[in-house]
């Protein structure tokens, strides 16, 4: 195995937290949305950002689940003076997103962070999204590219008007990652007529998100958004239910407690060393800066991506 394919230390031995609901400073008055905010990370996250005082948008295909999830946290955090809201999101049907995204618009006139968390994993192969694409393709790459292009407007607007670095865009992106091939992105079989195994197909999703962070990095550059792709950590949450169950066991053996994924991504989203310098980089679990692959850097990989991406979603803005 060569240096560069090697899994990082952090994959198997997590740093320890460094931003935490113990020393997360108070957020009243902030604005966050977090895709995928009904379950799991999300859900751990939402918990975290409303005890500290936080409006938070969960934004999520049921508003049932979502709405027993909001009366829990606040139930738990009976002091806050925050605010849980629900947006109906729906990442696999791109004709409901600019809805979406319009909804919370006009309810809003700021958003802090936007938190590209929701996502799916191993699907069974030939799983597709309304449009047609490759589920994974679909919900973790160009529902969320669509509904941040939606919002960067009221992004780059907050960013005028807060403190210097902290308005940022997060996408959740996994350790699997620094395994996709190389190169990360075939655009020759992007509605995969040539067919891939699940976890490539996963690896090539995840990739998709640093290459989407680094890019919206560099388009937004000099507007003050920072934007920072994540390995969250290793859990077990909703998002393995359709793991093989061999695989799931061993997973198993690697997990920790969810919330710990939300520390990484609290560091991401919220920590002050995190500045202009480190815009389209990379934190691993549970808040390290270290680097991205160097791949992944490539200026024209990430153009033709999100060039590609564009087109993809271009007839739904």
């Amino acid at each position: 195995m060569s240096l560069s394919s090697m899994p990082r230390r952090s994959t198997f031995f997590p740093y320890k937290p460094v931003l935490t609901e113990e020393n997360l400073p108070d957020q009243m008055g902030k604005v966050f949305i977090i895709t995928g905010g009904s379950g799991g990370l999300g859900k751990e996250l939402a918990s975290v950002l409303y005890q500290h005082n936080a409006k938070v948008y969960l934004a999520a295909r049921s508003e049932k689940k979502t709405m027993e999830v909001i009366d829990e946290i606040r139930h738990l955090h009976t002091n806050s003076t925050g605010q849980l809201l629900y947006l109906h999101l729906q990442l696999d049907d791109l004709t409901s997103i600019k809805a979406s995204a319009q909804e919370f618009l006009s309810n809003e006139s700021r958003l802090d962070v936007l938190w590209n968390n929701a996502g799916v994993m191993v699907p069974p192969q030939g799983s597709k999204t309304v449009q047609g694409y490759e589920l994974q393709i679909g919900i973790n790459n160009l529902g969320h590219f669509l509904f941040t292009y939606m919002l960067h407007p009221l992004l780059a607007q907050t960013a005028r008007i807060a403190p210097k670095n902290s308005v940022r865009v997060v996408w959740v992106s996994s350790s699997a990652a620094d395994n996709a091939p190389k190169p990360a992105i075939d655009f020759s079989n992007m509605d995969y007529h040539r067919e891939e195994g699940i976890w490539k197909k996963y690896a090539r999703s995840k990739a998709g998100n640093v290459l989407h962070s680094i890019e919206f990095s560099r388009r937004t550059a000099g507007q003050g958004i920072i934007s920072m792709s994540l390995n969250p950590g290793n859990f077990v949450t909703g998002l393995q239910q359709t793991m093989p169950k061999m695989q799931l066991a061993m997973f198993r053996m690697i997990s920790n407690h969810p919330k710990n994924g939300a520390y990484t991504q609290l560091f991401a989203g919220l920590h002050p060393s995190i500045t202009e310098k480190d815009n389209g980089g990379w934190v691993s679990p549970y808040g390290k800066l270290e680097p991205v692959r160097k791949d992944f850097l490539d200026r024209d990989l990430c153009r033709k991506y999100w060039e590609w991406s564009e087109t993809q979603v271009k007839p739904y803005m």
